[in-house]
Order: C-alpha cells, then sequence, then structure tokens
C-alpha cells in the first residue's frame, strides 16, 4: 500500500513539474496556431487597384460647411481627417500589378536609407554651422545652396497615405502625405521654379489674406536643420533620401481641419523648386516628434490612423486627441531616442511563429548608450527591416513550418521567402505575431505578411533585412490596424480592426 501511495505522490510530482515548464523549452506537442490567407481576395485586389479612377468623387470631395462656422481649435479638440492610400492616384499609370509593386519596393529602399541616415547622422553629430548661406536678392532658390545630410528618409514619392487638409484664407484644400518620419509641413507654392504634377491646384500664397512670410530671426526659422536668409524672409530645405528635395520660403498660414475646425500661424514650408518622386500630393504633413511638426504645433495629446489595405482603395483615418485603448488592445511603451526626437520608438521584445516564441534576444531591439539601434514605426515605410540576426530568426521559423506549402520564385527585389498559391483560394500558414516590453503582444493577420507581388499567385513573406542596427516596423505589418500615440502618457496602442 505504502509503494503505491509513493508512486502516486511521484506521478503526481512529475505532472506537476511538466506542467510548470515553460513551453518554449519544450517540444511542441500540437500542431502550430495557425491562420488563413485569403488569396482569391488578394489576388482580386491586385487587378481593383489598377483600374481605380483617381478623379472619382470619394477622392476629391471638398468641405461642405461654411468656413464662417469653422471654429478655431484649442490643443484638447478632437479631430478627425479622411486617409487615401497613395495608389489610389498612381496605380493606374502601371502596366501591371507587378510593376505597381516593384515600384513601391524601389521607393522604400530609397526612404529606408534615408531614415538609417538621418539616424546615424543625429547619432555621430554633424557640424551644420556651415550650411547656412547668406542669400541676396539676385539669388534664385537652389537647391545645393542649401547642401546638408540626408535629413529625413520621407519623400513624398515614398509617402503611402495621404490626408485632405485646407492652407489659407479663405481655405485650399489639398492633399497631404501623411508621415510619421518627418517634421517639416510643407506646400508647392507659385511661383514655381520646378514644381511637380499635383491633383489640385498649386497653392497661390498671394490669395491667402493669412499667409504670413517668417523673418530670419523667428523662432520656427532657427528650428530648421537646413536653413538661409534672404531679404530678411527665412528660406527652409529638406532634401530626401531618393534624392527628392522641397525648397522655398518658410511661413505661417491658417490649416483647416476637415469640418472640425481650424488654426491660426501653423508654420510650413512654401516650396517653389519642389523635385524628385513626388506624385499626386500638393504637399507633406508631418507628424513626427520634433518641434516642427504638426502634431506638436497644435499641442496635440495624441494622434492615431488605421492603414488600410493599399490595394483597397478604400480611405481609413486619421484623429488627433482621441485616445480610446480597449481591454484586448495592445499597447508598447513610447520610447524617445535622446539624439533625435523625429522617430517614435516602440518597445519590442520579439516574435512568435505558429504560437512559438521565436529565440531572439530583446538586446537586439533596445537602444544603446549612443543612440543606435531601437525599433521605429513609420507609416511611410512599407516593408518592415528587420537587424539581420532578427530577420533570418523570423524567417527561418516561418520557413520551417511552410514546409507543404509550394515555394515560388527564389527572390524578388526584397524578399527571399516565396510561395506559389496560384491554385488556391485560401491557404492556412502559421501565425505571426509581435510581442512588447510589457507583456503585450498583437497577432498580424496572414495578409499582413504575405502579400501578392504579381496577380499570378506569387505571394511573399513580407520582412526584410537590414544590416542597420534600427529595425522598422512598416505600413503592410500596420494596415487594418489604429495605431494610437499616445504622446501624454508615452504609450503606443495597436488595436486590431478598428478602422
Amino acid at each position: 500500500m505504502a509503494s503505491a501511495r509513493y508512486f502516486s505522490f511521484l506521478s503526481v510530482t512529475i505532472s506537476l513539474l511538466l506542467s510548470t515548464t515553460d513551453a518554449s523549452s519544450r517540444p511542441l506537442s500540437t500542431s502550430p496556431k495557425t491562420t488563413v490567407l485569403d488569396v482569391a481576395s488578394a489576388l482580386q485586389q491586385t487587378q481593383s487597384i489598377l483600374s481605380l479612377d483617381p478623379t472619382r468623387s470619394s477622392l476629391t470631395t471638398t468641405n461642405t460647411r461654411p468656413e464662417s462656422d469653422l471654429v478655431f481649435l484649442n490643443s484638447s479638440t478632437p479631430l478627425s481627417l479622411e486617409l487615401h492610400s497613395r495608389d489610389t492616384f498612381v496605380a493606374s499609370q502601371h502596366k501591371d500589378y507587378k510593376s505597381l509593386v516593384l515600384s513601391r519596393l524601389e521607393r522604400d529602399s530609397s526612404r529606408v536609407a534615408g531614415i538609417i541616415s538621418k539616424v546615424r547622422f543625429a547619432v555621430e553629430g554633424v557640424d551644420r554651422s556651415d550650411l547656412k548661406p547668406v542669400y541676396n536678392d539676385e539669388t534664385r532658390y537652389k537647391p545645393e545652396d542649401l547642401a546638408t545630410p540626408v535629413v529625413s528618409g520621407a519623400s513624398q514619392g515614398s509617402g503611402e497615405y495621404f490626408s485632405r487638409i485646407g492652407v489659407g484664407t479663405p481655405a485650399k484644400e489639398m492633399f497631404m502625405v501623411l508621415d510619421t518620419g518627418s517634421d517639416v509641413n510643407w506646400i508647392q507654392c507659385k511661383p514655381c521654379a520646378d514644381c511637380y504634377q499635383q491633383s489640385d491646384p498649386v497653392f497661390d500664397p498671394a490669395s491667402s489674406s493669412t499667409f504670413k512670410s517668417l523673418t530670419c530671426s523667428a523662432p520656427q526659422c532657427s528650428l530648421l536643420e537646413t536653413t538661409a536668409c534672404r531679404s530678411n524672409k527665412c528660406l527652409y530645405q529638406v532634401s530626401y533620401g531618393d534624392g527628392s528635395f522641397t525648397v522655398g520660403d518658410y511661413a505661417t498660414d491658417t490649416v483647416t481641419f476637415g469640418e472640425s475646425g481650424k488654426i491660426n500661424d501653423v508654420a510650413l514650408g512654401c516650396g517653389h523648386d519642389n523635385e524628385g518622386l513626388f506624385v499626386g500630393a500638393a504637399g507633406l504633413l508631418g507628424l513626427g516628434g520634433g518641434a516642427l511638426s504638426m502634431t506638436n504645433q497644435i499641442k496635440a495629446s495624441s494622434f492615431s490612423y488605421c492603414l488600410v489595405d493599399r490595394d483597397s482603395g478604400k480611405s481609413s483615418s486619421l484623429e488627433f486627441n482621441s485616445v480610446q485603448f480597449g481591454t484586448g488592445d495592445a499597447t508598447a511603451p513610447l520610447l524617445r531616442n535622446k539624439k533625435i526626437d523625429t522617430f517614435y520608438y516602440a518597445g519590442l521584445s520579439g516574435f512568435s511563429v505558429g504560437g512559438r516564441q521565436v529565440p531572439i534576444s530583446a538586446s537586439i531591439f533596445e537602444v544603446d548608450a549612443s543612440g543606435s539601434g531601437g525599433v521605429i514605426l513609420d507609416c511611410g515605410t512599407a516593408v518592415s527591416r528587420l537587424q539581420t540576426q532578427a530577420y533570418n530568426a523570423l524567417r527561418d521559423e516561418f520557413v520551417r513550418l511552410t514546409t507543404n506549402l509550394k515555394k515560388g520564385t527564389s527572390s524578388i527585389s526584397l524578399f527571399d521567402t516565396c510561395y506559389d498559391f496560384s491554385s488556391l483560394s485560401s491557404v492556412k500558414v502559421p501565425t505571426v505575431a509581435f510581442h512588447f516590453t510589457g507583456g503585450k503582444s498583437l497577432d498580424l493577420p496572414a495578409k499582413n505578411y504575405l502579400i501578392p507581388v504579381d496577380d499570378a499567385g506569387t505571394f511573399c513573406f513580407a520582412f526584410a533585412p537590414t544590416s542597420s542596427s534600427l529595425s522598422i516596423i512598416g505600413n503592410v505589418q500596420q494596415q487594418g490596424t489604429r495605431i494610437t500615440y499616445d504622446l501624454a502618457n508615452n504609450l503606443i496602442g495597436l488595436s486590431a480592426n478598428k478602422c
């Protein structure tokens, strides 16, 4: 009897020990966690995006509320703007979906190179004292006269989502690129030394009763990274990673946010020479963390956006001062880099694939004492870039769990892991999840990490490696999730299916 009790006790003890062992240290006893990729729907969208008409009414609707009824906003006023995908303007210019994808990825590489350069210059330190020449009245706007290292990876050519705002009095509505990787707001202005084609008329500062050029001694002028003075007028230049640039007068004017209201004296660049991969929009809406960003100028306590699938043609929204975290939402610490205030860093600890943690050291994603490393969220970067060691571990685990899937082309542009789903209408794939410091996690929809690269059924794993220590969470992974930047409480919220 005693022997029976001993073996019973031993059996219970072993069972308890096994149940308390860390799941990641044991072999998987169950099938990997999976989700379904709707192949047919994704391929249908590859056709529909190419046939979108950029002049349709849903894109060109203007504010119907009388301007006299609009109130001046204060720093706590909630406001909302519509967002549209860049490809609602330009997709029809491509002969097929693959050329559209390759164009996206080319822009994306330029943007990422610019972001990495900007962070590197900030970390290493750049003396700009010799980059501010004095202008005379005979000097025209010359970008080479305001030469500077790349100041942002964001360009309108690589910006991916647009919003419509009004500038001036009376307000002229125009499309602006939404960019969390830039601070300086700017629009194209008459007279044009060189302006690219935009969907709205080019802004004429002479038509606005509230337009005011800033003097060289204005506080806003001193905050520009690259500036010069001509006839006591402040000049600005912003250069981008793909060689694009904008240069002109730095000024203030009234900005109108849809039917929500308006704000006086917003500093923005009035660009007379704007060149490069700029398409469709009239300028750029900088939502970075720097002092000149729209977010800081209107003293917003928070902002959020939800990015719909770029192939859908639908619109989503940009909102200020309306934080609403739900109980099931993922949250991450909002971190700041003391060396550069533009970018929003997130506390990321790792990934899981198929419900199993990928063996990656959390230190890979941390900002070090010099300001290098870390993970930023960027709405203008498309494909997430991961430090090479982290990318390899994530990709290898995904490949290990997809040996049953038919392999496609060995590599396409940024992508080295592709599949042939041409004969399928849907397919089960392992889940991929972000894990954040603090314990929260976010399961990604399958369409946020397996994306079509042609209309024939080739899908690729939508992450890419970078030799930089900086990692970037791009908009492919953000699609369909409301991203909230709670600036007052240094928190990032990620709310699935809240567009």
